[in-house]
């Protein structure tokens, strides 16, 4: 199963948090699963480190790649198909990294591991 992560998951994975479910855990190292980190929660991190909200202990052009390869991870570009349905996506959600997920949830019907509930107003397939 190919899987997309949301952001919070990928840093809580990373990071070891409590907080991530034991399903989400379980998911993510199971190595039966492709796990795809979006280049657009690459971006929302940049941005919030770049605002004082995220702070890590390297630069995030270190940080992301090393954890991609320890994990495994793979990085969904973000592509003019994923584009088009951000613009119809009803506005149950306005955060315009997470509606991009959403987009890239439906078109490439990749179930997202988020602990979101908002997401399930969209038809994605979010586990948790």
């Amino acid at each position: 199963m190919r899987l997309l992560l949301d952001t919070h998951v990928f840093l809580w994975f990373i990071e070891g948090s409590p907080l991530l479910s034991a399903e989400a855990r379980r998911l993510i190292e199971d190595i039966n699963h492709d796990k795809l980190l979006s280049i657009a929660s690459a971006w929302e991190m940049s941005i919030k480190a770049g605002t004082g909200k995220l702070t890590f202990d390297q630069p995030l052009g270190t940080l992301i790649p090393e954890q991609l390869d320890r994990n495994g991870f793979l990085l969904l570009p973000i592509e003019l198909r994923h584009l088009a349905p951000v613009a119809t996506l009803p506005f149950h959600h306005r955060d315009p990294f997470d509606r991009l997920l959403i987009a890239q949830s439906l078109v490439d019907d990749l179930p997202l591991v988020s602990a979101d509930g908002v997401f399930d107003a969209y038809g994605v397939t979010r586990l948790w």
